[in-house]
């Protein structure tokens, strides 16, 4: 074939790609793979309102009678936590959470949107609602904050049996009912309480976070401060890389019950600067970076009043509702959902979506997952 033809042919094969390449077909984007995501934290913060998760800082309660803040403690609080919007005031209170997770995520609970988080165990306490969050069921049962262990199928325990993530699921908290919620010696989950922040510790850094945990008041009974928890969770992140991790913080609820609304605050702040660290350690190690989800979530409400906002139970009607949040790379973020109502129970079958697992076939009472977190 001469040198003309050969450029002829050319000329018109690249004639025609071109006149395809411009067709409907070609000029439609291809659907994006999904994402795949390989780890899961959940954080719970205990009792911690949907009101100030949503509207932050509420001088009505700053006052002796409504927070029982001591009137020299009064203006230090207004001026490191109030401001002119309610914007402007969840984001001071919770920077992470207003910043990064309501940005890139979707936060559920805001009833000023029409949109609302049930509890629906009914009795609006503590172990029921952990147990209905992770076991995806209210369970009558379950009808006291006694140590009792966990007649429920958790999704921890489920997971901690699946290819893949055996012995790689832990939990760690400040309340010392956690390893009968998780039922640690059933579930085989390693599990932390009101005890050493760091069991079996294996370096000297563990060492000096249990005795520093050792040397801190017990001013609850059966409730560590958060701080060895936080530290903990952050070594054993860091050092053991579970797949699942879960972080139960409780010094929100103790501060309330202490009608302490300024300690209340400051708890939620520095749960906040936690969950922060502890996305920030996920995204600096290569075996977490861009494959992590991220759930958060509460046990229960509280009253809506200064006179009723320390307490929850049957007979705090206000305390049955409450929020969840979810952040990760397979999750759209849509922020703060409007007109979408959810329940407390729905959260056990959602970590298992974002990892790709169906929680539900193994526990058909279990509710499904949040609606349109996982695309």
């Amino acid at each position: 074939m001469s040198r003309g033809r050969w450029l002829f042919l050319l000329v018109a094969l690249s004639g025609a790609r071109a006149v395809q390449a411009e067709g409907p077909a070609a000029r439609a984007e291809a659907p994006a793979p999904p994402v795949r995501v390989d780890n899961v934290l959940v954080v719970t913060l205990d009792g911690f309102r949907w009101q100030e998760l949503f509207g932050g800082y509420d001088g009505s309660y700053n006052t002796k009678e409504g927070g029982g803040v001591a009137v020299a403690a009064q203006a230090p609080l207004k001026t490191r936590f109030d401001r002119e919007t309610l914007e402007a005031r969840r984001e001071t209170l919770l920077p992470f959470f207003w910043t990064v997770v309501a940005r890139e995520g979707q936060v559920f609970g805001d009833a000023r949107r029409n949109s609302r988080v049930r509890i629906t165990n009914g009795l609006w306490f503590s172990y029921p609602g952990y147990n209905e969050m992770l076991s995806g069921a209210a369970d009558p049962r379950v009808d006291s904050n006694d140590k009792k262990v966990n007649p429920n199928l958790t999704v921890l325990e489920w997971l901690n049996r699946r290819p893949g993530f055996e012995g790689r699921v832990a939990a760690y908290g400040s309340w010392d009912v956690l390893p009968f919620i998780v039922a640690t010696e059933r579930s085989g989950i390693h599990t932390n309480d009101d005890g050493p922040a760091i069991l079996e510790p294996k370096s000297e850094r563990d060492r000096l976070l249990n005795d520093f945990t050792d040397d801190l008041p017990h001013y609850w009974g059966g409730e560590r401060f958060d701080a060895p928890t936080m530290q903990g969770a952050l070594e054993y992140f860091r050092t053991r890389k579970p797949r699942v991790l879960y972080v139960m913080l409780g010094e929100t609820d103790e501060w309330a019950h202490g009608r302490r609304y300024d300690l209340y605050l400051d708890a939620a702040w520095r749960s906040d600067r936690f969950v922060r660290r502890l996305w920030d350690l996920a995204q600096s190690m290569p075996e977490y970076r861009g494959r992590t989800a991220l759930v958060l979530a509460t046990d229960h409400g509280r009253g809506s009043t200064p006179a009723d906002w320390t307490d929850h139970g049957e007979k705090v009607p206000a305390a049955e509702s409450i929020w969840m949040a979810v952040m990760g790379p397979s999750t759209t973020p849509l922020g703060v959902r409007e007109g979408v109502e959810a329940t407390q129970s729905q959260l056990a079958a959602t970590v298992a979506a974002l990892l790709g697992e169906d929680f539900r076939a193994a526990s058909p009472k279990a509710a499904p997952p949040l609606p349109d977190v996982v695309r």
